[in-house]
C-alpha cells in the first residue's frame, strides 16, 4: 500500500487502517470488525476499514443527540463561520482529497480536482451564508367563527434534530457535502455512513471539520455495509435520514423509517434517455450525449444511458459518438492524460458488462470505443449498442 499516491499525507493516511469517528474520537467497531476497500485500477487492497454494525450506530446516535442540544443553540454567525472554514479547508487541502478520490472511485484525478472539489467547497461556503439568513414570520389571522377576535400567529424555525445521511459512491466528497453543509448550518447534527466502495474522503475530512472547529458529536462517520445503513434509517433517535442511492434502497429506507415517522429525503437513480432531432445542432448535440452517458464512467444518476436518434440523422450521430468513444483515453484516474477510470468495483464491472452482453444476446451490435489497460482493474471499454429493439 506504500507510494500509491504522489502525496505523503495520502500514503501515511492509507497507511493508517481507517475508524469510525464517534463523538470526536477516532475509533474501531465495537465487534472488531474490518473491510478492505479495493483500487479498482488495480484490484489491489488500497485500505482497511472498520466496519460499523448496529451498535456502532447506536453509540453514534447517542452522541449526535447529546451535541445536539448545544449545537442547536449556537449562535448562527459562529455555525456559519465553522461552515466556511470547511469549503476554505477543502480548497487548501484538494489535491489531497482528489487523489484520495481517484484512488478510491476511480474517476480521473483532473475532473476530481476540477468538478468534486470545487463544488464541495463552493457547497460549503454557499450554505454559510444561509445561517444568518433564515427566520420566521408572523401572520395576522381572521377567523369567521370568532369574529372580533385579535389573534397573533407566527412561525418559528427549529433545527430537525439528528439526521441520519448515507451517500453513495460516485461523487463521495461532493455528495458528502451536499448533506452535512445545509444540516449543520441550521443546528442538527449530523451521523454520516459512507458507500463501502468508497469511505476515504469521508474519513480525511474528519480531520478538516475537526481543524474547523466542528464540536464533538456534531458530525460522527460510521463506515460499513448495509446492515449500518439499515441500523441508521430504522434509529428511534434518529429525526430525519437523507439517501442518494437507488430506487430499491430507498424502498427499503421508506419502510425502515416509519417507525419513529422520521422525515425522509430521497435523491434515487433513474433511466435517462437524450433525444435528438434533425434540426438539431447535430455537433454540440453528439457531443452532449456522448458526455452524458461516458463521463464519470457512465456513474451517474442521470446518465443518458439511452439515445433515441430521428431517422434522418441517424448515421451521422452514431458515427459522432463512436468517434468520440474511439478518442477516450481510458487508464488509472491518476495517470496525467486519463479522460476515463475504472469502473467503482468488481461488482459495478459485472453489472455493466452484463448488461451489454444482455444486448448483444438479445440482437444488438457493439460498438466499442478506445482499448482498455492490460491487467488488472475494473476496465470497461466505451461501447455503444446499436440495432437495438
Amino acid at each position: 500500500m506504500s507510494n500509491l499516491s504522489t502525496l505523503k499525507p495520502v500514503n501515511d493516511f492509507l497507511a493508517q487502517q481507517g475508524k469510525l469517528y464517534i463523538g470526536g474520537k477516532h475509533v474501531d467497531a465495537l465487534a472488531g470488525k474490518t473491510f478492505t476497500t479495493p483500487n479498482p485500477a488495480t484490484g489491489q487492497t488500497l485500505a482497511t476499514v472498520a466496519d460499523g454494525q448496529a451498535e456502532d450506530i447506536d453509540l453514534a446516535v447517542q452522541a449526535a443527540r447529546t451535541a445536539f442540544e448545544s449545537w442547536k443553540d449556537t449562535p448562527p454567525n459562529i455555525r456559519g463561520k465553522i461552515v466556511w472554514k470547511i469549503g476554505e479547508l477543502i480548497e487548501q487541502h484538494a489535491e489531497e482529497l482528489a487523489e484520495l478520490e481517484s484512488l478510491d472511485n476511480g474517476k480521473p484525478k483532473m475532473f476530481a480536482m476540477g468538478l468534486d472539489m470545487s463544488l464541495a467547497t463552493e457547497t460549503f461556503q454557499y450554505a454559510a451564508g444561509w445561517a444568518t439568513k433564515i427566520d420566521g414570520n408572523t401572520k395576522t389571522l381572521s377567523v369567521p367563527y370568532a369574529p372580533g377576535a385579535k389573534f397573533h400567529a407566527y412561525t418559528r424555525k427549529e433545527p430537525v434534530g439528528v439526521c441520519g445521511q448515507i451517500i453513495p459512491w460516485n461523487f463521495p466528497l461532493l455528495m458528502a457535502a451536499w448533506k452535512i453543509a445545509p444540516a449543520l448550518v441550521t443546528g442538527n447534527t449530523v451521523i454520516l455512513k459512507p458507500a463501502e466502495q468508497t469511505p476515504l474522503t469521508a474519513l480525511y475530512l474528519v480531520h478538516l471539520l475537526e481543524e474547523a472547529g466542528v464540536p464533538a458529536g456534531v458530525v460522527n462517520i460510521v463506515t460499513g455495509f448495509g446492515e449500518a445503513g439499515a441500523a441508521l434509517a430504522a434509529h428511534d433517535g434518529v429525526d430525519k435520514v437523507a439517501v442518494t442511492g437507488s430506487t430499491e434502497v430507498g424502498k427499503l429506507i421508506v419502510g425502515a423509517a416509519r417507525g419513529n415517522l422520521k422525515k425522509v429525503t430521497l435523491e434515487l437513480g433513474g433511466k435517462a434517455p437524450n433525444i435528438i432531432f434533425n434540426d438539431a445542432d447535430i455537433e454540440s448535440a453528439v457531443a452532449t450525449a456522448a458526455n452524458a452517458i461516458f463521463f464519470n464512467s457512465g456513474q451517474v444518476c442521470c446518465a443518458g444511458s439511452r439515445l433515441y436518434i430521428e431517422a434522418g440523422i441517424y448515421d451521422e450521430v452514431i458515427a459522432g459518438v463512436h468517434q468520440i468513444a474511439n478518442g477516450i483515453k481510458v487508464g488509472a484516474g491518476l495517470a496525467g492524460d486519463t479522460m476515463m477510470g475504472p469502473l467503482v468495483s468488481a461488482e459495478q464491472f459485472e453489472r455493466v458488462s452484463g448488461y451489454v452482453k444482455a444486448g448483444i444476446d438479445a440482437g444488438a451490435t457493439a460498438l466499442t470505443g478506445s482499448a482498455v489497460p492490460e491487467g488488472g482493474g475494473f476496465f470497461h471499454s466505451p461501447t455503444v449498442l446499436t440495432d437495438v429493439r
